[in-house]
């Protein structure tokens, strides 16, 4: 199954009626045509990942299970005007209900055609018809049709570069397209093999495929894009991206898994590898005797490109002959480098199986231990933690009873010093008295009365009345 993701900025140009000239009937119609500017991106799906049965069908050109009512072929030579193509298309154009012209700037040598036919008959006898076909019998261009299963407009580059999962993409150079495997791109045998040596193959180099413009030099020895090396190039079919083989520094199986490119042409050997399967694909192998390339399952070459001398054609077949035991040998080879990597992949997987378990295993002793260290620092500090703690008891008890005895020692004070506040207050009332006897004594002796005092009664002083409670009242000393 084929899809198609057209990049376009182009609005949609509205439908109008276009008589065909050249047509069966001259005034037969058709309703749409329209031409766009854009870039096409064409996807094949992989048989072995398709979900729609489950049995995968052989996936070619006629499979009943691949043909829509949508065609669309590859490239149509420039020097074809769109008058020109559609007188190309004759009868079949009465058919036609939608006609669309794809052109890109930068591909100038040549435009693309998506054509919807009225019914499934009517697109199956077009294919028959002009598949393979010469667009003019003077040039050696031929007609490359495809089934569109589905076709998709996107503004957008990066999108419009991205299959659908369980597809991948295919170059839309017709000379990259015939030299992948009839299994693979569904292109018939061609009259012409496309040569490199050839005119045929010189018209599609100047501005559109980078890898046909590549093969064509011969005046340096590609290089790849990453790292320089001249070693085992490969070119991506797909975008002409050079890069070095898997045994140098894999750079172009790096692109693959960058950009999803799984067609890769090997420039020493013109053969083509599919990063998917895993295999080559290559339909035409390259002469060692004239550098023609020839259809390995064809026993002659038609066109004007084609005609050999006998010598050249003996040789040429006689080479493919070697080119057929060598690819049986190098299938067989790769056949056994596949089984020994699936064993040394199996070898890997019960290391890296074991090494897990191991791993696994000495980090669960680890943390074991790290495990019963931390439980004995746990149990070390909660003994500390309950040492601590009656350590913390007995200073509280401790604590307590030196407050006991401090309250006790400041209630002593506190009395102590009452007391002898009392007997200092009761000495200051004695002096007091004292005092005044004196004072009384020293009066009396100096007094001229002293014979009228003679018998008399001596009073005590009335005391302080605050201080009544506390001093005893005295009674006077009474003089004889």
């Amino acid at each position: 199954m084929f899809t198609l993701k057209i990049h376009t900025v182009d609005i949609p140009q509205p439908p109008y009626t276009t008589t065909v000239a050249g047509a069966s009937n001259p005034s037969s119609t058709f309703t749409k045509q329209t031409e766009l500017n854009g870039v096409v991106h064409l996807f094949r799906n992989l048989p072995f990942t398709s979900s729609s049965s489950s049995v995968n069908p052989v996936m070619t050109l006629w499979n009943v299970a691949t043909r829509t009512t949508i065609v669309f072929i590859v490239a149509v030579p420039n020097y074809l005007s769109v008058e020109e193509f559609v007188a190309f298309c004759g009868r079949h154009v009465d058919e036609f209900t939608d006609l669309c012209f794809i052109r890109n700037d930068a591909v100038e040598d040549r435009y693309s055609v998506l054509i919807k036919l009225a019914n499934q008959a009517a697109a199956d006898g077009f294919c028959i018809s002009y598949h393979g076909k010469r667009f003019s019998p003077s040039e050696n261009e031929v007609c490359h049709i495809y089934f569109a299963q589905l076709v998709e407009y996107t503004d957008s580059a990066d999108a419009a570069s991205i299959p659908q999962p369980g597809y991948t993409e295919l170059p839309t150079c017709p000379v990259c397209l015939e030299r992948l495997d009839h299994d693979t791109s569904a292109i018939q045998i061609t009259h012409c093999d496309h040569s490199f040596q050839c005119p045929c193959i010189s018209k599609w180099t100047y501005l559109s495929c980078q890898v046909c413009r590549l093969c064509q030099q011969h005046d340096g020895k590609p290089t790849c894009a990453v790292c320089g090396t001249s070693n085992n190039p490969w070119a991506c079919l797909i975008c002409g991206f050079v890069g070095c083989g898997r045994y140098e520094k894999g750079h172009a199986i790096e692109h693959y898994r960058q950009a999803q490119h799984c067609y890769s042409l090997e420039l020493e050997t013109q053969q083509i590898w599919d990063y998917v399967g895993d295999k080559y694909v290559h339909r035409l192998n390259q002469s060692k005797v004239s550098s023609k390339s020839i259809v390995t399952d064809h026993q002659s070459s038609e066109g004007d490109c084609g005609d050999k001398v006998d010598d050249e054609f003996g040789g040429a077949l006689f080479s493919s002959k070697v080119d057929t035991i060598v690819d049986e040998y190098n299938f067989l080879l790769a056949t056994q480098m596949e089984t020994q990597r699936q064993h040394y992949e199996a070898l890997l997987a019960e290391a890296k199986g074991r090494k897990k378990i191991t791993i696994a295993e000495t980090i669960e002793k680890t943390e074991a231990e790290r495990t019963r260290e931390i439980q004995h620092k746990l149990e070390e500090l909660s003994k500390e933690t309950k040492a601590v703690s009656d350590i913390n008891e007995d200073l509280a008890k401790e604590q307590e009873s030196l407050k006991k005895m401090y309250k006790e020692i400041q209630e002593r004070e506190i009395s102590l010093l009452k007391t002898k506040d009392e007997k200092i207050h009761d000495l200051q009332e004695q002096i007091r008295d004292l005092q005044i006897y004196m004072e009384a004594q020293r009066t009396l002796a100096q007094s001229d009365e002293t014979n009228e005092l003679k018998g008399g009664t001596l009073l005590g002083v009335q005391s302080n009345p605050s201080n009544t409670k506390k001093t005893p009242k005295r009674r006077a000393r009474k003089r004889n």
